[in-house]
């Protein structure tokens, strides 16, 4: 029953998050084309995985989920360019993401590059237009900022590229997703604790959560892509083999891949138990996401 209760409030907050994503970027304008390739990826079926913790973190914290949406929502904004920039063919060159063909493959490689460019500024357009106290949308922003640059998805994806057909250490993986991957969990649970009215203990927390459960996502995802086929991940299965890319599943193998994860969902939960007084939803989380099949 209770799986049953976190699954409904799971559902309940993707589909708010989906019917705000699906009003942007509507209007009349020019430069239709941009528009259609920006909605063309955000709106292609993703988890929301990013902009749900932030709203459970902003419940959390005693705060209203709806003055948080659009915050929430800058996250999918984010998340959705940098998907978009890492299939380009400069990058890693794929033809599939959630299903379907890149933003690339659709509209070109150049209009891709401006869809991506648009959604991150657009991430920080909505956030700023949270109807939220000035002092809290500011440190939502930095918070946000701090995600997408240099130390965070930026910085990330040059490691990678950077890394590519070197057989990196687990040391210089966790480097990598720290940045790539986890600092825009750390935004999505910092962000929503903020908006929440949270302490400066409880933000904290929140990203120390984060951090633990982007760590055991990353590592999932990595065994995934060599046990998964491409008709379950929605993108090509092998394509970190094709790239010619150290993961933690190479390095590590199979077993115990699968005990780091057991290891970071189970310190992530650990984190929450002293600052939260409910934490069953965000407990139910992290291990829904340890046990996730793509």
């Amino acid at each position: 029953m209770t799986a049953d209760i976190m699954r409904s409030a799971f559902d309940r907050r993707r589909a708010a998050v989906e019917v705000r994503l699906a009003s942007y970027f509507t209007h009349d304008a020019p430069h239709t084309s941009l528009l259609e390739a920006m909605r063309y990826s955000l709106l292609a079926g993703g988890k929301r995985l990013r902009p749900i913790l932030a709203l459970a973190f902003c419940a959390a914290c005693g705060g209203d989920e709806d003055a948080a949406m659009d915050a929430a929502c800058a996250l999918e904004l984010l998340h959705t360019y940098s998907l978009i920039h890492d299939d380009l063919p400069c990058m890693d060159d794929d033809d599939l993401r959630r299903g379907k063909p890149t933003n690339h493959v659709i509209y070109g490689e150049w209009r891709a590059m401006l869809a991506g460019d648009a959604l991150q500024a657009a991430a920080f357009e909505k956030l700023l237009g949270s109807k939220l106290a000035p002092e809290v949308v500011l440190q939502m922003a930095r918070s946000l900022a701090r995600a997408a640059g240099e130390d965070g998805i930026c910085g990330g994806q040059t490691l990678d590229i950077e890394g590519e057909g070197k057989p990196l250490g687990v040391a210089e993986l966790t480097d990598i997703h720290d940045r790539k991957t986890a600092a825009l969990w750390i935004a999505a649970a910092e962000i929503g604790a903020i908006a929440g009215g949270g302490t400066a203990v409880q933000i904290a927390a929140a990203g120390r959560y984060a951090r633990r459960v982007g760590l055991a996502f990353q590592v999932r995802d990595d065994l995934l892509d060599v046990t998964a086929t491409t008709e379950t991940l929605g993108k090509p299965q092998g394509s970190d083999a094709a790239n010619n890319k150290s993961t933690f599943a190479t390095q590590l193998g199979a077993e115990r891949c699968e005990a780091v994860i057991a290891l970071e969902t189970a310190a992530a939960k650990a984190e929450l138990s002293a600052e939260f007084a409910d934490t069953a939803f965000l407990e139910w989380f992290a291990d829904m996401l340890s046990e996730r099949k793509n």
